[in-house]
């Protein structure tokens, strides 16, 4: 579990994340392998719930005309399933991010709590903590095992370079 940069009582009364303007949003979160297994055995959801593309099936919002999680609480803005949330939901917001043949560590300002913290020693003290642990050779290894979590994001700012190099996963695809 990565340690949380963002309180969660911050995040529970935010209602930012976990919600989309679009049902196919780059920003739904893609999930790791072993996530999905997880997610099919222990939480029982449909298979039809995970795209091709191993992400969330987002569902209508029914407070608005947007989409949100479908383990997304819409009334008291809590995490159904936060005790085996997927690997991006423990980043975000801090996103893995593919430019120009590079793998960065990058940061979605949009998030009040970071726009507000990110020029902080908490912060910094945070990235580091952040890189030391995605540059571990335990989280390269998932990392290069599963690039489908390795995106391009835009308007986002970088913080770090991780130490994975464009190539190809130990599954023979490109990264």
């Amino acid at each position: 579990m990565i340690k949380q940069f963002v309180p969660q009582e911050f995040c529970i009364k935010c209602r930012g994340c976990c919600r989309f303007k679009e049902a196919d949003s780059v920003w739904s979160p893609c999930l790791l392998d072993e996530e999905i297994q997880e997610l099919l055995d222990k939480k029982g959801i449909p298979a039809a719930s995970i795209s091709i593309n191993r992400r969330l099936h987002l569902i209508p919002n029914p407070d608005g005309a947007d989409f949100i999680c479908p383990f997304l609480g819409s009334t008291d803005n809590k995490c159904k399933i936060y005790d085996i949330r997927p690997f991006e939901c423990q980043l975000y917001p801090f996103l893995i991010n593919l430019r120009k043949g590079k793998v960065l560590l990058t940061v979605d300002l949009n998030c009040p709590y970071v726009s507000e913290k990110i020029n902080s020693q908490e912060a910094k003290d945070y990235i580091i903590y952040l890189t030391n642990y995605l540059n571990s050779p335990q989280v390269l290894k998932m990392l290069k095992d599963n690039p489908q979590v390795i995106q391009a994001y835009e308007e986002v700012r970088e913080v770090a370079e991780l130490n994975l190099k464009k190539g190809t996963s130990s599954a023979g695809t490109p990264l």
